[in-house]
């Protein structure tokens, strides 16, 4: 806590913005703390320390432009790269069924994915690699990333007036993010344990 609290405190906005869009954006932003970044940066704007009116269109815009950046990446050379790999890595059938899931399923699960970590990192990409259509694409990014970052912040906000949460600031955000990984480990253990079944 103490270590994210200096980070935004030493970057403000700046890092604020760095950090959601690195999270969406790139490959390896899939360690970056998003779901307590943003509470984190709630209750500051709670305590003054922040502008919530700068901080709701600018993790919006972060978190938007993030996942477009990882859909262009996985279009751009993601595709390329599987393709080229492909036999070696995996069956080609593997690349059809990608596009043929993004075709179906591909928008509630562009705005749902918002809402998992480590998920909301790799799901742009392979709508990118899946050649889901881009407007499709970016009306479920744009309606995720505004739910997501105002919801949070918004929610943070009104609950950093509340002396119980200032107080036991670290140990609300520890339980966010074990939450949060639930899904995520869910679904590992159903690979694990179903997935040959």
């Amino acid at each position: 806590m103490s270590l994210l609290l200096s980070f935004i405190l030493a970057f403000g906005y700046v890092g604020v913005f760095i950090a959601l869009f690195a999270e969406s954006g790139f490959f390896l932003g899939f360690f970056l703390p998003g779901d307590s970044l943003l509470f984190t940066v709630g209750l500051l704007a709670s305590a003054g320390k922040l502008n919530l009116a700068i901080l709701l269109p600018l993790a919006a815009l972060a978190a938007i432009a993030g996942d477009s950046l990882g859909y262009w990446t996985g279009s751009e050379f993601g595709r390329h790269f599987l393709e080229r790999h492909t036999g070696r890595f995996l069956k080609k059938r593997y690349l059809d069924d990608t596009e043929k899931f993004f075709a179906r399923y591909g928008g509630p699960a562009i705005f749902l994915a918002r809402f998992v970590p480590i998920v909301r990192t790799f799901t742009p990409i392979f709508a990118g690699i899946g050649e889901m259509k881009y407007t499709v694409f970016l009306l479920y990014n744009i309606a995720g990333g505004i739910l997501w970052t105002l919801g949070f912040l918004i929610l943070s906000f009104y609950l950093g007036q509340i002396s119980f949460v200032r107080h036991y600031t670290s140990f609300i955000i520890l339980a966010i993010i074990i939450v949060s990984l639930i899904p995520v480990a869910l679904g590992w253990f159903r690979i694990k344990f179903y997935g040959k079944k």
